[in-house]
C-alpha cells in the first residue's frame, strides 16, 4: 500500500482517485472548490479544500510523507507549474504532473517534476493506430520503439504450432499470450497450437504488427 496526494480533483484527478483507492492505496485528494470536495469527502477518508497555490497549505499536508504526489489539475497551467515546484521544494519524493502540450512538460520537469503525463495525447495515439490498421483490438506503448498488441491470428497459421510458424523468426515479433474466449494462456509453448478463433498478445515494433495485420 502506497500514501499517496492527488492535487486537482477534475475527471482525471477523480478517475485516478478511485482506482488507486480500489487498489488499497491511502489516498488524500485536495482541490480549493468545496462542492467538488463536499460531494467526493464520503467516498475518500482523506479530503481536503485548500488552494495549494500557497506553500502553508502544502506545507500542512506533510507533503514529504506521500510516496507519489499527483497534480492533475486540468484548466490553469500556472497553478499547475507552481505546485509542482512547491512540492519539490518541501521535499516531496516522487510528483507526477499533468500536461497538455510538449511545451508545458518541459517546464514542469525543469521545475520538479519527476514524471509528466499527457492523457488526452496518450488517449488520441492509443485511438489513431487502433483504428489505423486492421485488426488491432488492443495497444499499449512500452517504449518508443515497441508496443504490445492484441492481434488476431493469420487463418494460415490455424492447426499450426507457434514453433511450427517460427513467429519471432518470421514476423520480428513475441507471443506473450494466448487469448482465447474469456480465458487468457500467458506465455504459451513453443507447441502451442493455434485455433481459428485465436486471439495473440504480442510485442513488437509497430511496423512489424501493421504488416502482420494487414495480411489477415
Amino acid at each position: 500500500m502506497k500514501n499517496i496526494l492527488i492535487i486537482g480533483i477534475g475527471r482525471l484527478g477523480r478517475h485516478l482517485a478511485e482506482k488507486l483507492t480500489e487498489l488499497n492505496n491511502s489516498v488524500m485528494i485536495v482541490d480549493k472548490d468545496e462542492n467538488i470536495i463536499n460531494e467526493l469527502a464520503p467516498r475518500f477518508t482523506n479530503a481536503m479544500i485548500g488552494d495549494c497555490t500557497k506553500e502553508g497549505v502544502l506545507r500542512s499536508l506533510g507533503v514529504n510523507n506521500f510516496d507519489i504526489c499527483f497534480v492533475t489539475i486540468s484548466d490553469n497551467f500556472q497553478s499547475s507549474l507552481e505546485i509542482t515546484s512547491l512540492l519539490k521544494e518541501l521535499g516531496a519524493k516522487y510528483v507526477v504532473s499533468k500536461a497538455n502540450r510538449d511545451l508545458q512538460a518541459k517546464f514542469l520537469l525543469r521545475n520538479g517534476a519527476d514524471e509528466v503525463v499527457y492523457p488526452e495525447r496518450d488517449i488520441a495515439e492509443k485511438l489513431a493506430i487502433r483504428h489505423n490498421a486492421k485488426n488491432i483490438f488492443d495497444f499499449v506503448e512500452v517504449t518508443d520503439d515497441f508496443a504490445i498488441f492484441e492481434i488476431p491470428i493469420l487463418k494460415k497459421w490455424t492447426g499450426k504450432s507457434i514453433s511450427e510458424i517460427d513467429v519471432r523468426k518470421t514476423y520480428h515479433i513475441n507471443v506473450l499470450a494466448i487469448k482465447k474466449g474469456g480465458n487468457v494462456k500467458v506465455l504459451p509453448e513453443a507447441n502451442y497450437v493455434f485455433d481459428a478463433n485465436d486471439h495473440i498478445i504480442v510485442i513488437g515494433r509497430p511496423a512489424d504488427v501493421f504488416k502482420l495485420t494487414n495480411r489477415t
